[in-house]
């Protein structure tokens, strides 16, 4: 019985539980059935009269969207529902609509009337609501109705409102530039709003739309610096990150005089007192020239504005502090920002990564400011490898001869690791170390020695490769240790380390006169099994024996190079042939036969060891680029310091005169009830703007009115500034009876607060406003107090109708000399003490709950953001283009430089040297009538106007190959002929690699299953069984990055295709004896079919 079912399953027959009949409906099956019945009776729901209903429905289906269940089939029914009277039903479509607007434009469309009359409803979430729908549905058709709601928006009582409309403003800018110069002016009056609310959305809309702008910051410059304690999260990180580069542009580099003092010391020191006597005159003519550095109040406010925002929980806004002040603050203040980034390193590894990057490009600059924090920087063994790798690099970046004992007792520990790549990495850093300290260099070289005798194939053979730059800086001492790595060649299987021991034999082969020849000999025996790289070292051993002791090696030397020359590598051919005839006197060989020991046997300069993190500081602190070394997309550079401070004076924002002269009783009056406690007085909004009248009254209170004015209660926006007013009262009759309460306060001006203009007045002033600032092509500053001028009489008139035309008259006359004998207390001594740090219960320092605010930060996208650098140009594998014959002399050759196309990520770079091998001069080369495939982009390099005879020139050019091998054709031209050509990417060049952790990958895999998989046994040979040669054959296969990975039989890799970001997940498996399984994970079958047998061909080959 139990068989029945099953059985009419199998035929397609219905069940007993009258579900579909599977032959008819291919969406429906034993798994989906339940879902298709629960889709009709949601539809039911939806088209009942009852609220009730209506709600449950729409409840289920947010759920289902929130769980990543598609849900867009429900669209047609969701949409008639955008109608309903009910505010709660009404919400949860706007929610609906906002995640599917974009994929079902069509149906959108027939709903626009409705979208447009929620933008009148009184409901402030619904008018939100309406907006972002409208600004998801991306029909370019629609742009004038956007366009209209977003002005509309920007004008709108409610702060949420406003917020909404600076996030739609980037959409509308995507989908059609040319509503630029429209949606600047938005930008402009959106960036006067006072609301704390409001200032981070509007900064990114600006940062999105029109990012050289500065003149729109001059005005709201000191309101953002005072305003930013209170903005969110995300708000201040982007807040920050914009006031970073105007700072930039602004104000004088405060460590501008450093260079000089530090000078003018050493010469005190060392300098005898006649050259004193000379130099006097030049270092006072100097000194003269370079004013004494003071540093600018609107610099100071910022620096002592954002200090406290060092105690934020939120990972992200540290980091963006802590760049401020690397970039921006006088040395002596830099330090405090160590505490606070130490602090960050007990958070996830994520987090970690990004934040030691950072930390190791600035301990290269600042050492002293970590040093106290050391033990820090410790690595734990559960810490993963890149995280170990960044640790190692701060460590050694603090290492000095006070510290030096400590860390080389904490790197032995380290090399007894099981992570190959960490003691490898270990290695390095202790040679870096001998190389930076030199009184422990001979410690650091006999601890190496001893590494020599490990077990382990891959410390011998980095540490045979340390030693080899270790011992070009005093190689007399040391001839013992050659003879003992000499003895080393009979193990060592690594090339590099053959390759390394083989070049000081022969660097130093008049140090060990008698093993130098015998290791010739052997190496002579094995020639024919050795790597390239191991061949060339030993025809420079053969040649440099040859020509220091013919006797014994002339005949072993002849042995060779005859070997040589019939090598199947042109690399080894070419060099043997070059060495005969430079080494061997006949009668073809030309004058160099005589100089040929100064050629081979020439003093070789010590290399000098240095941190990659050396010259990454050009790049913003905490960006993408600076984490990838390489400049990213929408990156934006950071200025250098002006030679000349800009006019200070456009920070300055008029102040109508009606609200200067009972500032300070006001003040009083509230002085009953502050936002801040009184520890924080001096760094509160309320002192500051008191004290600091040019950074507008018209703002005053701002962080302290804004938490009143986002949540929407009017009491205290009752007693606030007369600006605010405007925009906060809701009908005529509050502001009747506002006025005679501020004629009592203000007896002076009640002709003016008396009168109330019409509303046509105030418009066709706003008007004139507008038509003006078109006309006037002004300087910056007559630009920047007209752009203020305009939304000053914008704000009056867009709130209710309060504003009158003598007092808008009023808030344009020029300030009185009251203004300027106020903005003298600027330079109050006050300002530049720092404030006490925020008050913040330790609970919120270290938070549990980390994670979830950490998501902008630890890679939005994690697993679809590319974040390791791109492999050495060594590795990377050359192509011929154009034969140097078929080309007439021209030989072109590329290669897949596997860094980020410039400019789209969505390209392949493509690198391509072209080499002149004719007598003549070629013009003009360029790429002519490229013809791709349907799909296929190519981006041209820039033309060569002019390459020599035997000269070289390497360009980039982009290729998008849609994410197929299929090549991409092209003509290359030259002033005279024309070359078809045509380039052919591998696989594994079609994508970019991915950083992850190993939860991370595990769960986008169980997302590739079934189809997505491809799995493969094979059989790794006797050369492919170590780590690190597993590594490099598959990263040398693919453009992938290592994910790390618990098991020690595991390797993992992940990459993204190049166009359409679709993840590419790599597992290879060691099984018992050398057998192993290789699995790859796409949702490209035919990308991840011929990546399998790439990799394989690269492990087994």
């Amino acid at each position: 019985m139990a068989a029945s079912p099953a059985y009419g399953e199998e035929k397609g027959g219905s069940s007993s539980l009258g579900e579909p009949e599977y032959g008819h409906d291919p969406a429906s099956g034993g798994i989906f059935s339940s879902d298709y019945k629960r889709h009709d009776d949601l539809k039911e729901m939806l088209d009942s009269n009852k609220d009730s209903l209506k709600l449950e429905a729409m409840k289920r289906i947010v759920a289902m969207i929130a769980r990543g269940k598609n849900a867009s089939d429900l669209f047609p029914a969701v949409v008639k529902n955008v109608a309903c009277k009910n505010i709660e039903v009404k919400k949860l479509v706007y929610v609906y609509l906002v995640r599917y607007a974009e994929e079902q434009q069509d149906l959108a469309l027939l709903s626009i009337s409705t979208f447009q009359r929620g933008l009148k409803d009184p409901n402030q979430l619904i008018r939100a609501s309406a907006l972002r729908v409208l600004s998801s549905i991306r029909v370019p058709i629609i742009v004038p109705i956007m366009m209209l709601a977003i002005k509309e928006a920007a004008s709108d009582m409610s702060p949420y409102v406003r917020k909404t409309a600076a996030h739609a403003i980037p959409k509308l800018y995507s989908l059609d530039s040319d509503q630029k110069d429209q949606l600047i002016e938005v930008i402009e009056k959106l960036l006067a709003d006072k609301t704390t609310l409001v200032a981070g959305s509007v900064v990114m809309a600006f940062e999105e739309v029109c990012p050289e702008r500065i003149d729109l910051i001059h005005k709201n410059y000191r309101k953002l610096c005072n305003l930013l304690i209170d903005v969110e999260e995300w708000g201040q990180v982007v807040i920050i990150n914009m006031l970073t580069r105007y700072a930039r542009t602004q104000f004088l580099s405060p460590n501008q005089n450093e260079s000089l003092l530090e000078e003018n010391t050493e010469k005190a020191f060392y300098g005898s007192e006649e050259e004193d006597a000379k130099d006097a005159k030049a270092e006072a003519a100097s000194l003269a020239k370079r004013k004494p550095y003071v540093m600018d109040p609107d610099h100071r406010l910022l620096l002592r504005n954002t200090k406290p925002l060092l105690q934020s929980r939120n990972a992200a806004v540290v980091m963006a502090v802590a760049q401020l002040y690397f970039h921006l603050a006088p040395k002596a203040e830099v330090g405090v920002i160590a505490k606070a980034l130490v602090r960050l390193l007990r958070s996830h590894s994520e987090v970690q990564y990004v934040v030691l990057q950072n930390v190791a490009t600035m301990s290269i600059k600042r050492r002293g400011m970590f040093e106290p924090y050391l033990k820090s920087f410790y690595i734990r063994s559960t810490d993963p490898t890149q995280i170990k790798i960044l640790k190692l690099e701060v460590l050694t970046n603090l290492a000095n001869e006070t510290n030096i004992s400590t860390i080389l007792r904490e790197f032995q520990t380290y090399i007894r690791s099981m992570d190959k790549d960490f003691v490898a990495a270990t290695i390095q850093a202790i040679g870096r170390c001998a190389t930076n300290i030199g009184k422990v260099r001979d410690t650091c070289l006999n601890g190496l020695v001893q590494l020599l005798s490990n077990r382990d194939e891959l410390v011998v053979a980095e540490s045979v490769v340390v030693i080899k730059k270790l011992l070009q800086m005093q190689p007399a001492q040391h001839s013992e240790i050659i003879k003992h790595m000499a003895k080393l060649t009979d193990n060592i299987q690594v090339p590099m380390a053959r390759a390394s021991i083989l070049w000081l034999i022969g660097e130093y082969c008049e140090h060990v006169p008698k093993i130098a020849p015998d290791v010739l000999r052997k190496m002579a025996k094995s020639f024919t099994n050795e790597e390239d790289i191991v061949k060339l070292q030993v025809i420079n051993l053969a040649a440099k024996l040859y020509l220091t002791n013919s006797k014994q090696s002339k005949l072993l030397t002849q042995y060779v190079l005859n070997l040589a020359k019939y090598d199947q590598n042109y690399d080894i051919r070419d060099r043997a042939r070059f060495i005969r005839q430079l080494i061997v006197p006949t009668e073809k060989s030309g004058a160099l036969n005589k100089y040929a020991k100064k050629l081979f046997l020439a003093q070789k300069p010590a290399p000098i060891l240095e941190s990659s993190f050396k010259d990454r500081d050009h790049f913003q602190l905490g960006s993408l680029s600076h984490l990838l070394n390489a400049k990213a997309v929408g990156y934006q550079e950071l200025p250098d310091w002006p030679d000349e401070a800009p006019d200070p004076s456009v920070r300055n924002v008029e102040v109508p005169e009606w609200t200067k002269c009972t500032s300070r009783e006001k003040r009083k009056e509230k002085v009953e009830k502050p936002f801040y406690s009184d520890s924080e007085g001096e760094s509160g909004p309320t002192e500051s703007a008191d004290s600091e009248p040019e950074s507008g009254s018209e703002e005053n209170g701002s962080s302290s009115s804004s938490g009143s004015s986002s949540s929407g209660s009017e009491e205290e926006d009752e007693e606030e500034e007369e600006d605010d007013s405007g925009e906060q009262s809701e009908d005529k009759e509050e502001e009747e009876e506002k006025r005679p309460k501020r004629k009592d306060k203000e007896g002076s001006h009640k002709a003016v607060l008396g009168t109330a203009g019409s509303p046509s007045e105030e418009e066709e002033e706003e008007e004139g406003a507008k038509k003006a600032k078109k006309k006037a092509p002004q300087g910056r500053k007559g630009r920047a107090e007209t752009s203020s001028e305009a939304s000053t009489s914008e704000s009056s008139s867009s709130g209710s109708d309060s504003g009158s035309e003598a007092e808008a008259k009023q808030r344009k006359a020029p300030p009185s000399s009251k203004a300027s004998s106020k903005e003298i207390s600027l330079l109050d001594l006050d300002d530049f003490t720092p404030p006490p740090p925020q008050p913040i219960p330790s609970s919120s320092i270290i938070s549990t709950s980390l994670v979830t605010d950490l998501e902008g930060l630890t890679l939005t996208d994690t697993s679809l953001t590319p974040t390791l650098l791109s492999p050495a140009f060594s590795a990377v594998k050359t192509y011929e283009l154009l034969h140097r014959m078929a080309g007439e002399g021209l030989a072109v050759e590329y290669c897949f430089s596997r860094r980020p196309f410039p400019s789209d990520p969505h390209m392949v770079a493509v690198q391509i040297q072209i080499s002149n091998n004719t007598d003549a001069e070629v013009k003009n080369l360029r790429v002519n009538e490229p013809k791709p495939l349907s799909g296929m982009r190519i981006q041209e390099f820039p033309e060569i106007e002019h390459l020599a005879p035997g000269d070289t020139a390497t360009v980039v050019m982009g290729i998008d190959f849609c994410d197929s091998t299929q090549a991409a054709n092209f003509q290359l031209c030259t002033h005279t002929r024309q070359f078809y050509v045509s380039i052919q990417p591998p696989v594994g060049e079609l994508m970019a690699p991915v950083f992850m952790s190993e939860n991370e990958f595990k769960k986008e895999q169980g997302k590739l299953m079934g189809m997505s998989e491809i799995t493969e046994k094979l059989t790794l040979p006797e050369k492919c069984q170590s780590d690190h040669t597993i590594v490099q054959q598959v990263t040398s296969a693919a453009n992938v990055g290592r994910v790390p990975c618990g098991a020690s039989n595991e390797y993992r890799f992940a990459a993204k295709t190049v166009t359409s970001g679709s993840l590419v997940l790599i597992t290879l498996e060691r099984r018992e004896g050398s057998t192993a399984q290789l699995t790859i994970n796409s949702e490209k079958m035919v990308i991840g079919t011929m990546l399998v047998k790439d990799i394989i061909q690269a492990l087994t080959q």
